[in-house]
């Protein structure tokens, strides 16, 4: 054959693939061209920014873990006020903590805010006892990708004032079995708490014990707008920061703030 014949015989290279892109990244590319396409349609654009935002905060979820002991016996009591606390975040937002076939914990996938301004968040409530948080915390950071910076965890303070809270990052562990037991399980402690006081136990009762008793009459009569604080505090730390949640929340106490206890577990 002649020799143009023979050039245009020879196999064309192959087109190089293009890279295979997500089910949720087709989703976010489909509606931001759709809201670029259509920017005068008030029908069609904010509907599909917003919903392209929300699905890209999805991607960055923030864990909110409650700190607390498992079963009816312990679910009133001063060492359960974490778990109480995100039980309360979770209704804020319509949803409710089931458990989870890969975390040994009560779990509920959310978000806080209003269309086109969510955070996504887990809450989080361990089935464990308090001194083996650890491996729930962990494995619920593993199985979200969620790093220690988007962690945060509330826990009981014998040090604080009852109704009192205080947040901060990092720092020492004060004796709370809970966080020694996350410390351990995800190798630091420089995430977020909220610490949530309850109080000392007046006389020479066990701190241990009184962890471990129900709230008195007067306590239980201001626990639910304790609680409602702590939950605001926790979306205000998420949404704006530590520096303003600080500002906003912590309160000063006639107890010290350094320390913490664990109970049982």
């Amino acid at each position: 054959p002649r020799p143009q014949l023979r050039e245009k015989l020879r196999a064309k290279p192959p087109r190089p693939r293009r890279p295979q892109t997500s089910t949720a990244m087709q989703a976010r590319l489909r509606l931001l061209r759709a809201a670029t396409r259509h920017p005068r349609n008030s029908a069609l654009a904010p509907y599909a920014l917003d919903t392209l935002r929300a699905a890209t905060l999805m991607s960055d979820p923030w864990l909110i873990v409650g700190l607390g002991n498992p079963g009816p016996e312990y679910a009133a009591t001063r060492h359960n006020i974490g778990a109480m606390a995100v039980d309360v975040i979770a209704d804020s937002t319509s949803a409710t903590l089931s458990r989870h076939k890969k975390v040994h914990a009560r779990i509920a996938e959310t978000h806080l805010g209003f269309p086109g301004d969510r955070v996504s968040i887990i809450a989080c409530a361990p089935l464990s006892y308090m001194n083996e948080s650890g491996g729930p915390v962990k494995a619920a950071m593993n199985f979200y990708r969620i790093p220690p910076e988007r962690l945060v965890v509330m826990h009981d303070e014998l040090d604080i004032d009852f109704a009192t809270l205080r947040i901060k990052k990092g720092g020492g562990d004060g004796g709370h079995n809970g966080l020694k037991s996350i410390r351990s399980a995800i190798g630091t402690g420089d995430y977020f708490r909220i610490r949530l006081g309850i109080g000392r136990p007046v006389g020479r009762q066990a701190p241990a014990d009184y962890v471990l008793q129900a709230f008195s009459s007067a306590q239980r009569a201001d626990l639910p707008g304790f609680l409602s604080r702590g939950a605001e505090a926790a979306e205000t730390l998420i949404r704006q920061g530590l520096d303003v949640a600080q500002n906003a929340y912590n309160e000063r106490s006639s107890s010290g703030d350094d320390a913490s206890t664990g109970g049982k577990g």
